[in-house]
């Protein structure tokens, strides 16, 4: 059974760091895309970040590059979200999700929220 389960987020002031974990479980990183995407209120889905099937590349949206870092730990079967310099439009209930193959997305997380506030 596959699931995706995440931790992290809150409420941050602007310039502020934060660590977005998802751990997988059901499913072999190495043959997925594992993905980063947000949805801020009133608006719709936004990839943000993603490493690919086989995990040798990483992508960034341009609206986190230089900001946010994807990584993910095979031994944990954890994916990660390190995000820093963050600003208000960053706010967002911020999603996991696999793909067997690009943009394919067949599971996500359960999502979390992140708030970029003074």
């Amino acid at each position: 059974q596959v699931q995706l389960v995440q931790s992290g987020g809150g409420l941050v002031q602007p310039g502020g760091s934060l660590r977005l974990s998802c751990a997988a479980s059901g499913f072999t990183f190495s043959r997925n895309w594992v993905y980063w995407v947000r949805q801020a209120p009133g608006k719709g889905l936004e990839w943000i970040s993603a490493i690919n099937s086989g995990g040798k590349s990483t992508y960034y949206a341009d609206s986190v590059k230089g900001r946010f870092t994807i990584s993910m730990d095979n031994a944990k079967n954890t994916l990660y979200l390190q995000m820093d310099s963050l600003k208000s439009e960053d706010t967002a209930v911020y999603y996991c999700a696999k793909a067997p193959s690009r943009y394919a997305y067949d599971y996500w997380g359960q999502g979390t929220q992140v708030t970029v506030s003074s």
